[in-house]
């Protein structure tokens, strides 16, 4: 690998896709941003073009965020929401079609490894990250690199906070994201008699100005979420914790508001600094620093693509 050496990170959303060309510095020297394109073959047809075309001559491999349960050491995407790719061997196929090494994580993943490297964590080595939007994501870095566990950790949306509460999406009571998402923040300001386009800005107005009622509910939504946090710094002891995605600075000011309580795990919290970013950044440099351990997936199709079903073939010129 060359000192010139650049990689693109793609970023994968539910609604948008963004691919950029990233330098060792995490320095953002192209972009392109689209509407996502469901369905397996339609999304990697798409998504080998998308790489042919923002390619440029010191492009040394790939790196990509994707929402959802990823088996980072296959580069295989298990389940990713609303998009139809589970079971896409991604790492594999997109290293045969394009002949760059590809490194593939969970979204959020990518997005911390952008803001420790240049974000709101530069120069931590043990974090935690909630993202915070419809519904909650984490991630984990420990050491410096993604805790994976046996292959998805990171689920921290789904940590339990009220035990027999409010039934999640994954099936269990009281997560987390049943009580401090942006779904769930919603909820609060309904049940609280508040109008329904009511902000979370203007939760924080109306609390400024003394009113009880949004005072209320922004603790409603921060207070489970300290406990979440603080149940992380428990097991984890992080350097920091920070909050992204879009509510995330909103959350780190109610959390700011809640009277202190008594504990043995104080914790620092940062919002996110490097807002949609995150993703392509934290893609790209992981490539590159994947590349340099020489530990960057072979790109070739992995042994599991015949059990995954028909792959598109595409063949962009090396």
């Amino acid at each position: 690998m060359t000192d010139s050496a650049t990689a693109l990170g793609i970023d994968v959303g539910g609604t948008n896709l963004r691919i950029a060309e990233i330098d060792a510095a995490g320095r953002i020297l192209s972009r392109h941003a689209e509407r996502v394109t469901n369905g397996r073959d339609a999304f990697s047809n798409r998504l080998a073009e998308l790489v042919a075309t923002h390619r440029s001559p010191n492009v040394a491999a790939i790196g990509i965020g994707i929402p959802g349960r990823v088996d980072a050491a296959a580069g295989l995407v298990l389940s990713a929401g609303y998009l139809d790719i589970g079971g896409l061997p991604l790492a594999g196929w997109l290293g045969t079609a394009t002949r760059l090494p590809v490194v593939v994580e969970n979204d959020c993943s990518m997005a911390l490894i952008g803001e420790c490297a240049v974000g709101a964590a530069r120069g931590a080595e043990n974090v935690v990250m909630f993202t915070i939007g419809t519904g909650i994501g984490g991630a984990i870095i420990q050491g410096g690199r993604p805790l994976h566990g046996h292959a998805t950790a990171g689920q921290l949306g789904h940590i339990t906070v009220r035990p027999g509460g409010e039934r999640c999406n994954c099936g269990r009571q009281g997560c987390v994201e049943t009580t401090s998402s942006g779904t769930s923040l919603g909820r609060l300001i309904r049940e609280a008699g508040l109008a329904t386009d009511t902000t979370v800005q203007g939760l924080f107005a109306r609390s400024d100005a003394g009113d009880d009622v949004a005072t209320a509910v922004l603790r409603a939504w921060a207070e489970p979420m300290r406990d979440a946090a603080t149940s992380m710094a428990a097991a984890f002891d992080p350097d920091l914790v920070v909050f992204g995605g879009g509510l995330g600075g909103a959350m780190v000011r109610a959390l700011g508001r809640l009277p202190p309580e008594t504990s043995w795990y104080n914790y620092d919290i940062r919002p996110a600094a490097l807002g949609d970013d995150a993703g392509i950044i934290g893609g790209g440099l992981w490539a590159l620093a994947s590349l340099r351990r020489g530990k960057a997936p072979q790109a070739s199709l992995p042994a599991f693509a015949a059990e995954a079903g028909h792959l598109p073939v595409f063949n962009p010129q090396p």
